[in-house]
């Protein structure tokens, strides 16, 4: 005590620096306290006590700064001499070196390297071990900023420490009398569970222990000794152990009861604090479709819920501030110290609680709406369950408590908050750890459905979001809430309200509708309530998720027409982020089942619709005619020459997005783009990207609406590929491809669109100038740009008008060879994409009277073009594809005239060769099918040499091979689709060879039931279809040489033939991919047609084969005639 009493009285600043020291410099005060701990030995007198303190009260008093010059290992060295100074009877010594270890390591960010570590772990749990136990707080500070993120490393001491009779798991049990050692015991295996990318994880065993530690803390409930802000850091340490976990340890929950715990005790901490609201929690949470009892007390008065809400907040005072104290914005007022772990002693702990937390910060100069208007903006809309107090937004410094007397409380609601996004956060990490199918039979749990008449509405995440004071908290909700509907398409599509339901029970599907009507009726009040703007970002994204992921052709109307007004002024909000979520929402709306008739009725809306009643709650928007401004130079003009008229009315949401990416951004907006290039005149990049995406959207499903502004978007199209970022210039490219697109499907056979109605595509100079400019983007340096490009080009060699044009297609052949070669796996998909199209064009050509093209066609780039498809047929699958597929049309295209010529052969063989082995490849289905669909075309040029070439066994033998033996139906259908391909008999080879193909097609469709995979049953029918027709066709070729064969295959398989004949004759109206005829007669036909080339086979008298078939085939088309009741040829004709 004496030796403490003399430190307390000492002078522990540091010592003076000399003026003007070099910054190099500003560590030599550690430097020289280093060099004196260092040259000390071992002594137990009172003086060298007396001594060791003062050293340490200077080295933790010492200001340490970013840059300070102070080395890691340094740190490490003077901590091991402290260490070995101290020895362990000496309490006093070791609190204060704890202390130390636990400054230094924090304030200078210093991860312990494993040599010293080994000796400072061994001394500190010695410690705990010897010392008092008023201690042992300050040891277990240290000990947790020595294991931070050194856990792989403590492998040695984890026995000792997380072991049955381990120091941690004593110190953190319930029975632990001081609260916080067993909060800092918690913390400790927090950052002992957080592990570095690259480094062994903590061991399962381990895991699992410090889970159920967590797991057993956060159900616990606070202890009569402990105070409120204790119990909150320790529910922090907790869930912050959780989440280290779930993201690091890639831990996995896999049992029921396991992660229902831990979603219960999440659900629970989610509501910590938060005022007016106290709910209780069973201990599992199990998956089912139903809402379940969430145990709150009885519905309050509503005057307490009124009073411990939110109270409304005045505007803000309009002040030029800093762009970075705007920046942190209203979060800064209670939350500034929420994002590391708080202690008692400074830098307690040092894990991020939000580091799950995912979003942007909002931009320098970012401003929000004012909310005293954005009150009355809702009202009109959406019909609100709270009263006008009981959601409206409120700062700290306006609290009830923001007096001197109600400082604790505040802290404690500070503290609560920070549990609550604790919480959030380690459901983030849960969701991403699990699958989608799984979490989905916890819908009901944590999303809104709509109460009953009389009943309080149910706890979930919107209820955060409309009644937590914290900012900060309310977009940590609305981020799960994202999480969760990110993907959700499949789950959600099974909501239907489309009609009243009167029933004694909820169907499932009106139990999910519901549960959409009420996410969209919060989201939307939220939305008008918002102050945030980071908060504001997120309710749009989520709203963005939901709207992405609802089917709106199965629910009533309304729904989508409210999301479209409310969004609409927030278009021109101050904040770049928020607008630019705006638009994400918008592009969504419009791209969602498109073509919605909803959708096209808000698109045909004037542009001033939907805005008279809001413009209270957006007062910075300009008046609603802004975006009808017509951009500089000939786009209405042009646009009225060339275009159909379909609408008198203009499309606003084309106009807003044309006059984002083209003209200059207006002054009322430039205080906050922080997106934009210094000294840019236009919009930000991500709002021009975004509005590029809308249009390419709209371009998708909306192009008769479209269409109308081709001349202008054309004119927007070559300004984006003539800017210098490659941004722009990929998006651009897009919209290009995606009109396109859509301009080819107006001329395909079953387009619905008039022909009047449709656009006019002869060569103009502009179209000129696309093609011209995406030839040139071909050869960017940016690889995105060049994926875009070569996938444009795909989709514009399809043009009647471009394909036809033997130069555009030799120039674009080459671009996309060239775009083979790119390191980029991304670009060289594109190309072999557009390759494929751009063979499937040469088919068609081939297929016209006129053989110009063709003959004009250059032999040399077709070398070329089969080269690089047979390189491209060994790459990855998404290239190997398509690769497959331009080989067959390029060997189906190949003329005599190429044939003839002695460097073709050399490559034909190759390329047969590449089918060949990618047939029978364990590859992906897609890869498989198109090799199969190849070869069809292969077997389709006439010109080749099936009957001689040596490799048209090998194709067989791969093709029957599949067809019996794939675990595909679909590659087998197409495989079984090739092999009915070659219209002569010499072309099926040797009657062996013929024999073979016979037998392989009839054990396939003996096989054709035999599948372990649910989902191929479906694909059954086809198959059978398929090998039918294949059968009736070989059937219809063949030879008298073949009738045994044949023969002998019925004698063993008659009756199970006959069946599925009978059923392919009868199953003529079904629709399949296969190719085969549709309706009954056409297939009725087919049979009769083998029937008669049977009966003219020149056969021996006598031959007992004949007879065979002739019977066979006769009695099937008589069973078949008996059953349909059709007029039937007399079977009489025929000769037996």
């Amino acid at each position: 005590m004496a030796a403490a009493q003399v430190v307390g009285s000492l002078p522990g600043g540091p010592p003076p620096e000399t003026p003007g020291e070099p910054p190099f410099e500003q560590g030599r005060g550690f430097r020289c306290l280093s060099a004196r701990l260092c040259a000390l030995r071992p002594d137990d007198s009172s003086s060298g006590r007396t001594e060791i303190h003062l050293l340490f009260d200077q080295l933790i008093s010492e200001t340490y700064s970013e840059g300070c010059g102070v080395a890691p290992e340094d740190v490490s060295t003077l901590l091991v001499q402290a260490c070995r100074l101290v020895p362990l009877n000496q309490n006093h010594l070791v609190s204060k070196l704890s202390q130390l270890i636990h400054h230094l390591l924090n304030t200078l960010q210093v991860i312990v390297d494993e040599q010293n570590l080994d000796f400072l772990l061994a001394y500190t749990i010695s410690a705990i071990q010897q010392c008092s136990s008023w201690t042992h707080m300050q040891i277990l500070q240290a000990l947790a900023a020595l294991v931070y993120c050194n856990g792989s490393k403590c492998q040695k001491y984890l026995p000792d420490l997380l072991g049955k009779s381990g120091l941690l798991m004593k110190l953190s049990d319930l029975a632990q009398s001081d609260p916080e050692v067993r909060r800092a015991a918690v913390h400790c295996m927090a950052n002992l569970c957080l592990s570095v990318p690259g480094q062994p994880y903590l061991e399962e065993p381990y895991q699992n222990i410090c889970f159920q530690v967590f797991l057993t803390t956060l159900q616990s409930p606070k202890s009569s000794d402990m105070d409120d802000i204790t119990f909150c850091m320790l529910l922090q340490n907790a869930l912050k152990g959780i989440q280290s976990l779930l993201n690091g340890g890639k831990m996995k929950l896999t049992q029921t009861d396991e992660l229902g715990a831990l979603l219960a005790v999440l659900k629970k901490s989610m509501f910590h604090g938060l005022p007016g609201l106290n709910i209780e929690m069973p201990t599992v949470l199990y998956p089912t479709p139903l809402p379940q009892y969430d145990g709150r007390p009885p519905i309050q008065p509503q005057q307490s819920e009124s009073s411990t809400s939110r109270p409304a907040v005045n505007k803000k005072k309009k002040s030029k501030v800093k762009a970075k104290k705007i920046q942190q914005g209203e979060e800064e007022e209670e939350e500034s110290s929420g994002e590391r772990e708080v202690a008692p002693v400074a830098g307690a702990g040092r894990l991020n609680l939000h580091r799950g937390d995912t979003q942007c910060p909002s931009p320098p100069g970012a401003q929000s709406l004012p909310l005293a208007a954005s009150g009355a903006a809702g009202e009109d809309r959406v019909s609100s369950p709270f009263s006008s107090s009981s959601w409206k937004r409120v700062s700290s410094s306006e609290s009830d408590y923001s007096d001197a007397e109600g400082g604790m409380q505040n802290k404690v609601r500070s503290y609560q908050a920070r549990v609550r996004q604790g919480a959030l956060a380690c459901f983030l990490s849960t969701i991403k750890s699990i699958e989608k199918r799984v979490l989905y039979g916890y819908w009901s749990a944590f999303v809104p459905d709509t109460p009953e008449l009389g009943s309080p509405q149910s706890v979930s995440l919107m209820t955060l979001t409309l009644k937590d004071p914290s900012p900060k908290t309310r977009a940590c909700a609305l981020q799960v809430l994202s999480a969760i509907l990110e993907g959700s398409k499949q789950f959600l599509s099974v909501a239907e309200d489309t009609s009243d339901h009167k029933r004694a029970f909820t169907p499932f599907s009106v139990m999910i509708a519901s549960s959409i009507k009420e996410l969209h009726r919060c989201l939307l009040l939220a939305l008008v309530a918002e102050s945030s703007s980071q908060t504001l970002t997120q309710i749009i994204k989520c709203l963005a998720n939901l709207v992405s992921n609802s089917p709106y052709n199965r629910l009533k109307l309304s729904l989508l027409t409210k999301v479209w007004n409310q969004i609409k002024p927030y278009i021109r909000h101050k904040d770049v982020n928020v607008r630019v979520s705006s638009l994400t929402l918008l592009g969504a709306i419009v791209s969602t089942h498109a073509p919605l008739p909803e959708v096209q009725l808000l698109l045909q809306q004037p542009c001033s619709s939907g805005l008279s009643g809001s413009s209270s709650a957006t007062p910075h928007l300009s008046p609603p005619e802004w975006w009808k401004k017509a951009p500089s130079g000939p786009f209405v003009e042009e646009g009225a020459v060339s275009s159909p008229k379909l609408s008198s009315e203009p499309c606003w949401l084309i106009r807003l997005c044309i006059s984002i990416v083209v003209l200059p951004r207006e002054d009322s907006c430039s205080g906050s783009d922080a997106g934009s290039a210094g000294g840019s005149i236009y919009e930000p990049f991500p709002m021009r990207l975004e509005a590029l995406q809308v249009l390419a959207h709209l371009a998708r499903g909306y192009f008769s609406m479209t269409q109308v502004y081709l001349m202008e978007l054309g004119e927007v199209i070559c300004k984006c590929l003539g800017e210098a970022d490659p941004s722009i210039q990929l998006h651009g490219a897009k919209l290009l491809e995606e009109l396109g697109t859509s301009l080819i499907h107006q001329y395909k056979p079953d387009s619905s669109v008039a022909p009047d109605q449709r656009v006019p595509v002869p060569l103009s100079d502009r179209q000129i100038l696309c093609i011209t400019m995406l030839l040139g983007l071909n050869d960017s340096k940016n690889r995105l740009v060049k994926a875009a490009t070569s996938r444009a080009l795909g989709v514009y060699v399809l043009f009647p008008c471009l394909r036809q044009d033997v130069i555009f297609v030799a120039d674009t052949a080459n671009a996309i060879l060239m775009s083979l070669q790119d390191k980029s796996p991304n670009v060289r998909a594109k190309a072999a994409w557009s390759l494929g199209n751009l063979t499937d064009t040469l088919i068609v050509n081939m297929e016209t009277p006129d053989p110009s093209f063709q003959e004009e066609f250059s032999g040399l780039l077709l070398l070329k073009m089969l080269q690089s498809a047979i390189d491209a047929s060994k790459d990855k699958d998404k290239v190997k594809s398509n690769a497959v597929r331009a080989l067959g049309n390029l060997l189906h295209f190949l003329q005599p005239s190429h044939i003839e010529k002695p460097r073709f052969a050399e490559i034909i063989e190759e390329a047969i060769q590449a089918l060949i082995s990618t047939v029978l490849i364990e590859a992906a289905m897609k890869v498989r099918w198109n090799a199969c669909y190849a070869m069809g075309n292969v077997f389709k040029n006439p010109a080749l040499p099936l009957e001689t070439a040596p490799w048209t066994s090998q194709a067989y033998d791969a093709l029957t091979s599949v067809v019996t033996s794939c675990k595909n139906f679909k590659v087998r259908i197409r495989s079984a689709a090739a092999l009915a391909v070659p219209r002569r008999r010499e072309h099926y080879g040797s009657v062996e060879q013929y024999a073979q193909i016979w037998d392989a097609l009839v054990t396939a469709l003996q096989k054709s039931e035999d599948t372990t995979d649910f989902l191929e049953f479906k694909y059954c029918a086809s198959l059978r279809t398929q090998i039918c027709q294949a059968l009736i066709h070989l059937l219809s070729l063949a030879s008298p040489s073949d009738l045994s064969c044949i023969r002998k295959t019925l004698e063993l398989h008659r009756d199970m033939v006959q069946s599925y004949i009978l059923q392919f004759l009868k199953s003529g109206t079904e629709r399949d991919d296969t190719g085969a005829p549709h309706h009954p007669q056409e297939r009725d036909q087919m049979v009769r047609t083998a029937l008669g080339h049977i009966n003219s086979v020149q056969a021996l008298a006598g031959d007992p084969a004949k007879r065979a078939i002739v019977a066979f085939l006769e009695d099937t088309l008589s069973i078949y005639s008996d059953s349909s009741g059709s007029q039937v040829a007399p079977l009489g004709l025929t000769h037996r």
